[in-house]
């Protein structure tokens, strides 16, 4: 069987998108004999994180015009017709259309990803660009394709919503399971016996970290002791400028915020933070912005960490989280993560998105006691390991490849 997935981008620019469909396709490769060919466009990002993709060889093209649409010359080249199918990651750029044109020309399955992006919150961000994307491209795509990927319930729903009829397979994203060493040496500047509770991902508006500032200020001045033993650590590319109106706003708050040691070495310590880190010092520092994370330094950071949070005001199903259980964390998440398994076995604490509720939720956090932060960890890492493993996932993703090109009995995650 030979696949072609088609994405947006082969490097960090795709955030967690990048992340999941580099694991994804390798395992379908690797371990279910998916003859897999990525095609994306190039970007700055490219040649630094194209290896994460190997055995894969993805071919990146060059962007014409606009980056924000996305057009390349080489797709009809790139997008070999002799493929089984085409597994499209990308919705709003020049990618689908692309897509579209493949399974006009081939009448050969095309499975859509949207990863969130129908989603309503989504939908009502940037709306006059998706609205003459929908108009030239997308809604055709949409009504083309075999099957589309539900990553959970929710964005069935939010597919459904939008109107398409065609079969939605609901199959999760994954993570790989990590060893565990609980007695592993702190990989951050802050010695014990500080805590650290961890935020990873894309510095944007929709992870709700302006609200969860405020409620990290506010949960400080009431819970008194324990809370003075934690640091707030946000780590992540900036999007937009964001990163800036956070460390403004620490300003306002009156929090001691800094940058790491990583940010100054890297020639970013032009924000208007006082402080910088290195290993042993800022020890009265409360934010810490740590700045991007990839390989080595990301696992670092989730090995240092004892609690993750994810505030977001809209998710698709977040990487961020599972990847947190994997490291055996307890993690602070709303609803609208959509991983409603880890409230039902006590694997996290909820959280709605206003400053208040988070609030609630990091005071809880900094009562308990070591035992129960670890016991809740301990769940979701089980539950990482039963239900969000690659391969696992690839499993599934190859039988639904297999149902839209042989037909059949659908496999049992087509809902």
């Amino acid at each position: 069987m030979k696949s072609i997935c088609l994405l947006e981008s082969v490097s960090r620019v795709d955030g967690g998108i990048f992340e999941a469909e580099s694991a994804l396709q390798r395992c379908l490769h690797l371990d279910e004999g998916v003859d897999v060919r990525v095609v994306a466009l190039e970007d700055r990002f490219t040649s630094r994180d194209i290896h994460c993709w190997s055995p894969i060889h993805p071919r990146t093209l060059p962007v014409r015009g606009f980056d924000s649409f996305g057009y390349s010359a080489g797709f009809p080249d790139a997008l070999d017709f002799n493929a089984d199918l085409l597994h499209a990651s990308s919705l709003w750029r020049y990618p689908s259309w692309a897509a579209l044109n493949w399974a006009k020309l081939t009448r050969k399955p095309m499975i859509v990803t949207p990863h969130g992006s129908l989603d309503s919150w989504a939908l009502n961000h940037s709306t006059w660009k998706k609205r003459v994307a929908a108009i030239l491209f997308k809604n055709r795509q949409l009504s083309m394709a075999s099957c589309l990927r539900a990553l959970c319930l929710q964005e069935v729903r939010s597919i459904r919503s939008y109107g398409i009829k065609a079969p939605v397979c609901l199959i999760p994203n994954g993570v790989e399971m990590p060893e565990v060493e609980h007695d592993n040496p702190r990989k951050i500047p802050f010695p014990h016996p500080v805590k650290t509770l961890l935020f990873l991902g894309r510095l944007h508006p929709k992870k709700g970290l302006v609200n969860a500032l405020r409620a990290w200020a506010s949960a400080r001045k009431r819970s008194g002791g324990a809370a003075l033993q934690w640091r707030f650590v946000i780590a992540g590319w900036d999007q937009g400028g964001h990163e800036a109106e956070l460390i403004q706003l620490c300003g306002e708050l009156g929090l001691k915020s800094a940058l790491s040691d990583e940010r100054r070495r890297s020639g970013r310590q032009k924000l208007t933070v006082e402080n910088r880190c290195g290993e042993g010092e800022c020890l009265d520092t409360e934010v810490l912005f740590h700045g991007p994370a990839f390989g080595q330094e990301k696992e670092d950071l989730l090995r240092s960490a004892d609690a993750f949070i994810l505030p977001s005001l809209s998710e698709g199903l977040p990487m961020s989280v599972l990847e947190a259980w994997s490291y055996g964390l307890p993690v602070l998440m709303t609803p609208q993560c959509n991983l409603a398994e880890g409230f039902s076995i006590d694997a996290g604490i909820r959280i709605e998105t206003r400053i208040e509720d988070i609030g609630s939720g990091l005071e809880a956090l900094f009562l308990m006691s070591d035992g129960d932060r670890k016991g809740m960890g301990e769940r979701g890492r089980e539950l990482v390991r039963e239900r969000f493993t690659w391969r696992r996932v690839a499993a599934e993703m190859k039988s639904v490849y297999e149902w839209v090109l042989g037909g059949g009995p659908p496999p049992g995650c087509i809902v």
